[in-house]
């Protein structure tokens, strides 16, 4: 008797997770989908109330429908935006890191010579500064190249 009772009650728990999972997968639809809803600038406003109630009153069907009749163009929309939000926040690092090149080093520090703010060693000293992170050498503390030519 006690077997019995043992693989029952097994099998209620293995069915109480295969639900929870069906529930889980669920929510994670559900959630994609509302946010397709509103990501979606080609449907109109009372499209999408439509669908929004829709996935309130009969959510399981609904949620099925949508993903068959738009799925392909749900993915689409995903994929832009993921480029969009790659483009907007490698645009961002660019911006903050204020990536320049060599050339835009040294002009810069020839403007701020011209300016008479700087003098013309702290210039040479920009100047080879930015020709040895050009060249991949390592610049120390001093301003000196870690690999120097022998003398």
């Amino acid at each position: 008797m006690v077997a019995v009772e043992f693989w029952t009650d097994f099998w209620d728990i293995i069915w109480w997770f295969v639900w929870a999972f069906v529930f889980i997968a669920y929510l994670f639809a559900l959630f994609s989908i509302i946010t397709d809803l509103f990501r979606d600038r080609d449907l109109s406003g009372w499209w999408k109330a439509v669908w929004l109630v829709c996935l309130l009153v009969v959510p399981f069907l609904t949620a099925l429908v949508y993903l068959i009749a738009r799925g392909r163009g749900m993915a689409e929309r995903s994929a832009r935006a993921a480029v969009s939000a790659r483009k907007a926040s490698d645009a961002y690092i660019r911006d903050v890191a204020g990536s320049s090149s060599p050339g835009q080093q040294i002009a810069q520090a020839k403007a701020l010579l011209d300016e008479g703010a700087i003098s013309p060693d702290e210039f040479a000293s920009l100047k080879a500064h930015a020709l040895r992170q050009a060249g991949g050498v390592p610049v120390t503390a001093d301003g000196n190249g870690a690999h120097r030519a022998p003398a």
